[in-house]
């Protein structure tokens, strides 16, 4: 375990779900550049010129307890605006042409006909050639060169390194995967069942990097499944063909006593049970306006019988941008009254993107400020 400092060890004991005054500050992605430089107290163009100091400048002076995913040049891609002109497309972002190993992805026909030839065969590869001790050691460099980076005061907790099997659609775009789901679902299921071989051995490595490096037993995972409307896919299909797999890859962390959490985009009410009952620990990042029910999440138990964790945030689809300061304050309160009484983190719902109101950044700023050291008080 690395050197800590009070917001560090306060962090530490919420993963724990140790009784505490104060409710730990989760690292925030703000993307606006100025507001980084303001809350680093840096000057204007400092953050291009240095990103990843004034970024990490920016968590300290905000106070932040506890950091996953560690990206402090995300913000590069965005203008005040938003993202760049000459961001680079993807099969999600309007890219024109899907091409992969030499192949045009147009049909769905032709996102099956790549995963037979040349997905499925490297999973395979990949299996016969993994090695444990390298992943292990690899594991272990990269958590200790972030946290050497963000220093004492905040916990790097997991991120990153931990896979089970995904939808593709990031792969072979929207159209093409989700009617190759529909269309060849024992195709689907072979490609979770390979990801899954895969990824358990990956993840017996990370259970004994958690073990052998004493990282702290918290881990973040994230893939989007859901939009406002619901799950992706049929959820009566992830029953038959995913989650199997999903909860066998999940298995060694859990058994290794580390605490899995999910990250929430879109309405996954329905995932919630499942999720849990694979073993999970807890939810973070909550879209509100979807139906997302935070109270009933709050009031749910892990298959063990244990409170959640819960990293609750302010909404940054729409108090933070489109609020006022005592919207912030108002949301800010109704998540803590309705958070878990252990096992409580305090931050935004997701990254915040620019064009929402200095007041309201500043309102909640002072909000963590408030009840990280003050805590239900």
């Amino acid at each position: 375990m690395p050197e800590m400092h009070d917001n560090a060890r306060l962090a530490l004991g919420t993963i724990l779900q140790k009784p505490a005054r104060g409710i730990p500050t989760l690292s925030c992605n703000i993307m606006e550049h100025a507001f980084i430089e303001r809350l680093a107290g840096e000057p204007p163009g400092s953050y291009r010129s240095d990103p990843v100091n004034v970024y990490i400048g920016m968590m300290r002076n905000m106070g932040v307890c506890m950091c996953c995913q560690f990206i402090p040049e995300n913000p590069l891609t965005m203008a005040d605006k938003g993202y760049e002109s000459d961001h680079q497309r993807s099969a999600t972002t309007g890219l024109e042409e899907i091409q992969l190993d030499g192949m045009v992805i147009d049909s769905p026909e032709k996102a099956v006909e790549h995963l037979e030839r040349f997905e499925f065969p490297r999973m395979q590869a990949a299996v016969r050639g993994f090695d444990e001790n390298a992943r292990v050691r690899e594991i272990l460099a990269g958590e200790a060169k972030i946290q050497d980076l963000l220093g004492p005061t905040i916990l790097k907790t997991g991120y990153g390194f931990v896979h089970f099997p995904s939808l593709r659609y990031y792969q072979y775009g929207y159209q093409n995967y989700f009617m190759a789901y529909a269309l060849f679902p024992e195709i689907m299921e072979r490609d979770f069942a390979l990801q899954a071989d895969l990824h358990i051995l990956n993840n017996k490595a990370a259970a004994r990097a958690y073990r052998e490096g004493n990282l702290p037993p918290l881990y973040r995972l994230d893939h989007d499944m859901a939009d406002g409307r619901g799950t992706l896919v049929d959820l009566k299909s992830l029953d038959r063909i995913w989650f199997p797999h999903f909860a066998r890859c999940i298995g060694p962390l859990i058994a290794a006593g580390v605490k899995l959490l999910w990250h929430c985009d879109g309405n996954l009410m329905q995932m919630v049970p499942r999720l849990l009952e694979c073993g999970l620990s807890g939810f973070q990042g909550f879209q509100y306006e979807f139906g997302m029910d935070y109270l009933k999440i709050c009031a749910m138990k892990t298959r063990d019988g244990r409170p959640l964790i819960i990293e609750a945030g302010v909404s940054v689809t729409t108090t933070l941008p489109h609020g006022k300061p005592d919207d912030v304050r108002r949301e800010m309160k109704w998540l803590v009254d309705n958070g878990p009484r252990t096992g409580l983190f305090l931050g935004a719902s997701s990254s915040l993107t620019p064009g929402a109101p200095w007041e309201n950044v500043k309102a909640f700023t002072d909000g963590l400020a408030h009840y990280r050291t003050h805590g239900r008080e």
